[in-house]
């Protein structure tokens, strides 16, 4: 059976609530590191709050209906892993910012989460994620963990030239969940037939599901991150040829 229990209806989602002891702590660490963790003191009130935020998408990912939905439907999957690298990891960059990563971190954590992100769309994989609730945490600990060290990275990145480079990753990013998003949206086969009987309790099927997940990628996803982008390049280009 998958981590988040057997896929539910429409008509029971609200009452899915995941209360497995390892999401709920994680949910409390995040929660305590950020209000007691060495540093916190004499910090203004942004860190527990990204902290906050961190926890509540923590929670919103593992605990809430959303992880019993992912099991039903792949486009909620898809949502799922947007929620932990678009918000849950720069929430905990945000508030835990103190953590120093060597020079040049910044390609190689982009490198990391690529590989984790584009591994968890190989079916093969996916498919032992969906059997194993061991694999299931590792790949769910690599997004995470590599997905925070990014956005580390994106954080510390000041300046004229830091601007642009920051730009140009989060631009390498947005163009791989674009792609993701295209294949998911415009491949006519189902790659993922574990939730091919599962979707039909939500109205969809599973082919419509899978390019909803497409378009998630795109819409939520994709085009967020781009105009970020273009907001650092600008920022950057600006300080560039102002000096």
């Amino acid at each position: 059976m998958p981590y988040c229990g057997p896929p539910p209806g429409a008509d029971t989602l609200l009452a899915n609530w995941n209360l497995d002891p390892l999401p709920v702590f994680l949910v409390l660490l995040v929660l305590t590191g950020g209000l007691y963790a060495p540093g916190a003191v004499g910090v203004p009130a942004r860190r527990p709050a990204y902290a906050t935020v961190a926890a509540l998408g923590l929670a919103a990912a593992f605990i809430s209906p959303l992880c019993a939905l992912t099991v039903a439907l792949f486009s909620a999957r898809s949502l799922h892993h947007l929620l932990l690298l678009c918000l849950v990891a720069p929430a905990l960059a945000l508030a835990f910012r103190q953590i120093r990563l060597p020079n040049g971190a910044g390609a190689a954590a982009f490198a990391a989460m690529s590989l984790v992100l584009w591994s968890w769309h190989v079916p093969a994989i996916y498919s032992a994620a969906w059997n194993s609730h061991f694999v299931y945490w590792v790949m769910q600990f690599l997004l995470l963990a590599s997905g925070f060290a990014f956005w580390v990275s994106i954080f510390r990145l000041e300046g004229g030239a830091g601007h642009i480079r920051a730009a140009l990753l989060l631009a390498a990013l947005a163009g791989q969940m674009g792609l993701i998003g295209a294949i998911l949206t415009f491949s006519g086969n189902i790659l993922y037939p574990e939730h091919i009987f599962l979707t039909d309790a939500f109205g969809l099927t599973a082919l419509g599901d899978q390019q909803l997940a497409g378009l998630v990628m795109w819409v939520p996803g994709m085009l967020p991150l781009a105009i970020i982008a273009a907001m650092r390049l600008r920022r950057g280009w600006r300080e560039v040829s102002a000096a």
